[in-house]
């Protein structure tokens, strides 16, 4: 019997010590994200937007899945790839977390 994907993750997220791994992986995640909508904003397949980058298919399949982290200078490749713009962008968690 299939279980629901929602049904699936509510129940595992109700677990806390799966829940502050799936928390802490988020950033990650959302890299992999953003990646995917350059991409798809790009109009671009996977394999184009790898020939663009001098690099192979399987990379940028990686890169979108989160199965890989991407330094800088792979960020500004893909950016430049996908005639995007790359910003950085730090900002406070929280108002308590601000300095005086």
């Amino acid at each position: 019997m299939a279980v629901p994907f929602g049904k699936l993750t509510a129940r595992l997220l109700a677990n806390p010590k799966v829940e502050a791994e799936y928390d802490a992986l988020a950033p990650e995640f959302e890299i992999a994200a953003e990646l995917l909508r350059a991409r798809r904003r790009a109009a671009l397949s996977q394999s184009e937007l790898a020939a663009r980058m001098g690099t192979s298919q399987s990379t940028i399949a990686r890169l979108e899945s989160g199965q890989t982290l991407p330094n800088t200078k792979r960020l500004l490749r893909f950016a430049k790839g996908t005639d995007s713009k790359f910003r950085i962008r730090l900002s406070a968690a929280s108002s308590a977390m601000r300095l005086s």
